[in-house]
């Protein structure tokens, strides 16, 4: 597949790249610095990398580096950005719509905080406590649910290098829920004991940048399970897959 990636130089933009190569696919990255891209994949990665080095606030430089892409996987910026974060999301999505040799399928960075919680009518950035900048992944969750575009929200909790989680494990995977086992009676509980009660949990939802990068390369066909859905990524045994 023909993947681009926006956000290339980041945490999980890298590995995306990294791991794409690795799979076959052909990759595509859009950056405003060749040469840090150049310096963290290496030389022999960099060359199996299409480099576009321009401003992703820019319409028709993001139009053009969409023509003929099989997906696009939005990983550019970060929410304390607050604005500008917002716009860079809703200017790629803009030209997701607009290219009409992009055929559709795109990945967007949020996070736990976006997942609905189990019993409840609330997720985690709405609720007291939590940085009021998350609400910035709200702000581009409600704008893909207004796109045609066959997309997905990838919503983890902390990640963290794979050094970081040597050992083995089984990795769950959630759509639209919160990827932790929850006790039903969560719902008598006010929402500042909600809040707490998650907070206390947040190291159950820590992940890996690598899990995150293969979760999203191993679903980029059209019409899969993820579509238009948000994902959750946790390793605790025994939840139920939903």
């Amino acid at each position: 597949m023909k993947i681009i990636v926006f956000g290339a130089t980041g945490n999980t933009g890298k590995r995306v790249l990294v791991q794409g190569i690795s799979m076959g696919h052909e990759m595509t990255a859009f950056v405003r610095n060749a040469e840090k891209l150049k310096e963290q994949l290496g030389e022999h990665s960099a060359k199996h990398v299409k480099v576009i080095v321009d401003d992703m606030m820019d319409p028709v430089s993001v139009g053009e580096a969409l023509a003929h892409q099989d997906a696009a996987i939005i990983a550019a910026g970060h929410a304390g950005q607050g604005e500008e974060f917002v716009r860079i999301n809703e200017n790629i999505i803009r030209q997701c719509e607009l290219q009409s040799s992009f055929a559709g399928r795109v990945w967007m960075m949020g996070g736990a905080g976006l997942l609905n919680i189990p019993y409840t009518d609330l997720i985690g950035n709405n609720l007291p406590g939590f940085p009021p900048e998350y609400i910035n992944h709200n702000r581009n969750y409600e704008r893909l649910q207004q796109t045609g575009l066959d997309w997905s929200m990838m919503c983890p909790g902390t990640m963290m290098d794979s050094r970081e989680h040597p050992d083995p494990v089984h990795l769950h995977v959630t759509t639209e829920i919160l990827p932790v086992p929850i006790s039903e009676t969560i719902k008598k509980y006010s929402e500042a004991e909600i809040a707490g009660h998650l907070f206390s949990r947040l190291s159950e939802l820590n992940i890996t940048y690598e899990d995150v990068a293969m979760c999203m390369l191993n679903h980029l066909a059209l019409g899969g399970a993820f579509k238009r859905k948000r994902v959750g990524l946790a390793y605790q045994s025994h939840i139920t897959v939903r």
